[in-house]
């Protein structure tokens, strides 16, 4: 018997890979699937009308590399291809990202040619940026933060405005915290083992390059062909998570909605007791924890209080969504993906997402502004209102784009402790925490954001692994 503790995208998609190897072994699967909300899909919710989508967490997926081609390899098998909506590489929404610098929006350079011509708000055209890496000293480091490698290897002016927004777009985090290694591990490799970026490219051109193992299905390889930048699905990006939950229970994995877990007893190594307030309990020979690494500390800390206090060591932060749909026939906004605001401006938001140019079938205008982040609490204190949220993405609408009219439809939700901070020393420490597992014998796999990454594809990709990493365990 496999439990998987948890019915977020990382649980959903641990029980799709259990299923796919079982059905390639003789093991007579018995899988249950443990939710403590009354939906399966985490942080993934859409809110459907007639007229607009309102997306409350991501809302498009990244086609490319292994990860992103994994995931399309998944769409496909759960027949979701016919409802995906790709942008491709010269739609607006691909090549027009802004950023809100010194109270005015700004284009940030996407193609080879801007890179030779200097744009607001940089000083110097960025090949500027490749001279200061090829004259630059390098230290010796085990981990950085990225702001720190960005600005020592291509000036302070990158690091403020092109990857500190950046970094507040994909995890709402401080890029002067957040490890190199999250987004740029093999540049920071290039700089520790070449002296610096621009020569550890050169050298690696030098090398032969490795094949992945992946056979592309029809729609990895159509994503491919027609260069998509990003794509979602049509009627809203929970149709995923939906469908991924439908799969498991037709293939008879038991999911149970609102049974909340308080306590994991570890028995043995291959037996392990999920306990639940009221008193019930589920064995199994061995649990995929796909909770935040927060909630899975509580749960462990009566038995094993180091693996606890290392879990704790992981840092959340909470993010506010306001999402505002204007039923004006003309476009309020221009083409683009959107917009996001760097630390430096000391903004109360942290940028606005064109929903209405990312998303398909969508009438009128549609914007979702994030707010909050690494300075949720610095800038809404401890007992922020959906209201206050509301004022002030409204506030900024009115002054960066220039909206005076008042939303036909809104909706605002603080996601709390949503997005793990994957802060300097975080792959050490995930290091640690499964040394510790595995030295202690505990029948647990770790999956979901808390640990190999933070977007969709990491979260479907860390499953993966973890699932073929103990092929054994199934039965």
């Amino acid at each position: 018997m496999t439990a998987i503790l948890g019915g977020g995208l990382g649980g959903l998609s641990t029980g799709y890979y259990l299923l796919k190897n079982n059905m390639n072994s003789n093991n007579n699967l018995k899988l249950f699937l443990l939710e403590a909300t009354n939906y399966c899909g985490g942080w993934i919710k859409s809110i459907r009308t007639k007229d607009y989508v309102f997306e409350q967490g991501p809302r498009t997926i990244r086609p490319k590399g292994l990860t992103g081609l994994n995931t399309l390899n998944m769409m496909q098998d759960l027949g979701l291809s016919e409802h995906i909506a790709p942008i491709k590489s010269d739609h607006p929404a691909a090549n027009i990202r802004m950023i809100y610098v010194r109270n005015n929006l700004h284009t940030l350079p996407s193609n080879l040619m801007s890179v030779f011509t200097k744009s607001q708000p940089f000083s110097k055209p960025l090949i500027y940026a490749l001279f200061n890496d090829i004259k630059s000293p390098y230290k010796i480091l085990p981990d950085d933060s990225i702001y720190n490698f960005v600005e020592r290897r291509f000036g302070k002016e990158i690091a403020d405005y092109a990857i500190s927004p950046m970094i507040c777009g994909i995890c709402a985090g401080d890029a002067k915290e957040i490890s190199v290694k999250f987004l740029m591990k093999t540049l920071f490799e290039y700089e520790q083992n070449h002296g610096g970026v621009i020569k550890g490219l050169f050298k690696s051109f030098l090398k032969p390059k490795s094949d992945t193992d992946l056979d592309l299905s029809e729609l990895a390889k159509k994503a491919q062909e027609e260069k998509w930048n990003v794509y979602t699905i049509k009627g809203g990006l929970e149709t995923f998570p939906d469908t991924l939950q439908n799969h498991l229970i037709e293939n008879n994995v038991n999911v149970s909605l609102n049974t909340k877990v308080n306590e994991i007893e570890f028995v043995d190594s291959s037996s392990v007791v999920l306990k639940q307030a009221n008193g019930e309990t589920h064995t199994a020979n061995h649990v995929y924890s796909s909770i935040p690494a927060y909630a899975l500390a509580n749960l462990v800390k009566k038995q094993h209080p180091r693996l606890a206090q290392t879990l704790s060591d992981i840092p959340f932060v909470t993010v506010g969504i306001v999402n505002l749909y204007f039923d004006k026939d003309e476009p309020l906004i221009q083409p683009a993906f959107g917009f996001l605001v760097p630390p430096i401006e000391n903004s109360p938001i942290l940028g606005v997402v064109f929903d209405s140019c990312c998303i398909p079938d969508q009438k009128g205008t549609v914007l979702t502004v994030m707010l909050g982040g690494k300075w949720y609490k610095e800038k809404f204190g401890e007992n922020a209102t959906e209201k206050m949220l509301l004022e002030v993405a409204l506030k900024e609408i009115v002054k960066i784009l220039d909206i005076k009219i008042d939303p036909t439809a809104y909706h605002v939700n603080i996601l709390k402790q949503c997005i793990p901070q994957y802060v300097i020393g975080h792959y050490e420490r995930v290091a640690k925490i499964r040394e510790y597992i595995a030295s202690n014998n505990l029948p647990i796999s770790l999956v979901g954001c808390s640990y190999d990454g933070v977007g969709i594809n990491d979260v479907i990709y860390s499953a993966k692994q973890q699932v073929e990493e103990n092929p054994c365990l199934q039965g």
